[in-house]
């Protein structure tokens, strides 16, 4: 699966608002979908890419060897998933995906970005 389709099954998740494919090392959008006025994907791409850089530092000034799956930063309204993917290892994407609080079921929302991750190419 390429890029586009990968965004479209990301947006087909319940509650979905809005996906990004993300590349940490730089902080570029490899594609977006979805969105909008009050939900800026290539600001939350930006801005997401330092919260996994942050991690990472972190998880090395405490000597963790075990990789990041994903991260889930929640507010009052929405659910905020970003997902490393497994490429992640030797290369730096990650999926990010901004769930509808009261509409996404967030364990199956983790699940399918999962099935996402094993189909996708890039």
């Amino acid at each position: 699966m390429d890029v586009e389709p990968a965004l479209k099954s990301a947006m087909n998740i319940d509650g979905a608002l809005g996906a990004a494919l993300v590349d940490y090392d730089s902080g570029m959008a490899l594609g977006t979908l979805g969105g909008g006025h009050h939900l800026d994907l290539e600001v939350a791409a930006a801005g997401n890419t330092e919260v996994i850089r942050a991690k990472i530092r972190t998880m090395a000034a405490l000597e963790m060897t075990d990789d990041i799956e994903d991260i889930l930063i929640t507010s009052g309204r929405f659910y905020h998933l970003i997902r490393l993917l497994s490429t992640a290892r030797t290369s730096t994407l990650f999926m990010y995906l901004a769930l509808d609080r009261s509409k996404a079921n967030l364990a199956l929302a983790r699940h399918e970005l999962r099935q996402i991750e094993k189909a996708l190419t890039v």
